[in-house]
Parts: C-alpha cells; sequence; structure tokens
C-alpha cells in the first residue's frame, strides 16, 4: 500500500484529507509539527510527503530544506492563496508540485497520484529511452537508478526536476516549450503555470553550478523555452 506522510497543525485539514486518501487506497500517517515531521519522515520514509509551510517548530519550507540534503522524496507542499513567494522558496528549494489552500481533496488526490506516476515511471520504467543509461558529453543520467551525474560529480535531483533535465537531454540542441517540459513533467491533465517551470529550471541551474560554477548548457530562449545546449 502507498505510504503518504501529511504534515500539517491543523488537525482538521489532516482528519479531512486523511479520511479522503484513506478512501482512495492510501495508507496515511499524520503528524502536527515540522520537527515531528521531520523525524518521522527520516525514521520512515513514505513514499510521498505533503507539508504545510506555516507549522511550529519548523516551518515547511525549513523542513524541506532539510529534507532536499540527503533525500529525493517526493513532495507536495501546502501554501496560503497570499503567498506567492512560498510557492517560489518550495519549488527552488526542490518541491515536486505545490497546492493553496484552500483546495478540494480531490485535486490533492490527482496531484499525488501524478508526482507518484512519475516517480514510478522513473524507477520503473525504461521505454523512455533506448538505453537505461544516457550520456550527453559530461551529463550521465541513469533512468533506472535515478541518478545524474555532470564530469562524474553525482547531481541530486527531483523526480520533477530529473523528468525535466530528461526531457531538455534526450533532444540537446532542441527547443522545448514549457507547455512540453509541463507534460513531460507533470503528465497530461495536471495544469501547472509558466512559472513553475521556471523555478525548476532555476533550481536545475543551481545544482549543476555548484559542482560546475560554469555550467551553462541549458539555455533560455526567450518567448519560445529552453533547451540543452549542443557540445
Amino acid at each position: 500500500m502507498t505510504q503518504i506522510a501529511l504534515i500539517d497543525d491543523d488537525r482538521n485539514i489532516l482528519t479531512s484529507v486523511s479520511i479522503a486518501l484513506e478512501s482512495e487506497g492510501f495508507d496515511v500517517t499524520t503528524y502536527t509539527d515540522g520537527a515531528s515531521g521531520l523525524d518521522g519522515l527520516t525514521k520512515s520514509p513514505p513514499d510521498l510527503a505533503v507539508l504545510d509551510v506555516k507549522m511550529p517548530r519548523l516551518d515547511g519550507l525549513e523542513l524541506l530544506r532539510c529534507l532536499r540534503r540527503e533525500s529525493d522524496l517526493p513532495v507536495i507542499i501546502l501554501t496560503s492563496k497570499d503567498d506567492e513567494i512560498d510557492e517560489l522558496f518550495g519549488l527552488r528549494m526542490g518541491a515536486d508540485d505545490f497546492i493553496t489552500k484552500p483546495f478540494s481533496q480531490r485535486l490533492l488526490v490527482e496531484r499525488i497520484r501524478a508526482v507518484l506516476r512519475r516517480t514510478n515511471a522513473i524507477r520503473n520504467d525504461t521505454e523512455r529511452t533506448t538505453h537505461t543509461v544516457l550520456e550527453r558529453g559530461p551529463l550521465v543520467m541513469d533512468t533506472e537508478r535515478h541518478t545524474t551525474t555532470w564530469h562524474g560529480q553525482p547531481i541530486v535531483l527531483t523526480v520533477t526536476e530529473f523528468m525535466i533535465l530528461l526531457s531538455l537531454a534526450q533532444r540537446p540542441g532542441v527547443v522545448k516549450s514549457r507547455n512540453a517540459l509541463m507534460d513531460a513533467a507533470y503528465g497530461d491533465h495536471v495544469y501547472v503555470d509558466d512559472r513553475t517551470i521556471d523555478s525548476h529550471i532555476k533550481r536545475l541551474r543551481k545544482k549543476f553550478r555548484q559542482v560546475d560554477e560554469h555550467f551553462d548548457r541549458i539555455e533560455t530562449l526567450y518567448g519560445a523555452g529552453y533547451r540543452l545546449k549542443d557540445e
């Protein structure tokens, strides 16, 4: 059974969302603050975590920051509708998706399923490429193991970041529109806006520049999209 962790200080949300997810066949564990959530995620990692931004003891963004130091666990963050800055910070720190409060439980279920589909596709399905290992010069991506290296240095990517980079790397030099990257990362029937893809691209560049300060292979073509430069 798929394990979902819910981390929110609003017990009403924990109760209602737990019931909704359990009715869909998920096994749900809840935490009421960021510190206990981080401890639980570390000791018993679920398949996916849903966490609120504003929580006592340790807020959601700091929890995500701590988690991303050692884990690529899929994460969906919940933000208030007026806190756009939280959404951007969350995506830049490696969240796979975000949902704005108030939200419908059906939307949350569909977003969870979309992220899990992407995760399972990377871990279990090698049909996206002819070979399980994709090499583009110093860039090496193993689609079975969900690993990425640059000049031999490991780059830890979230599921969403991996899918976006894989889409670009499959056809170097070809411009991919934001819509094409949305489809590659999120699949059909899941809408995200342009700034979500832009935030993921910024996060990708930052991660590569941590091991190579001169990294410039991901190009922006204003009004068109992005491409991975040929060598």
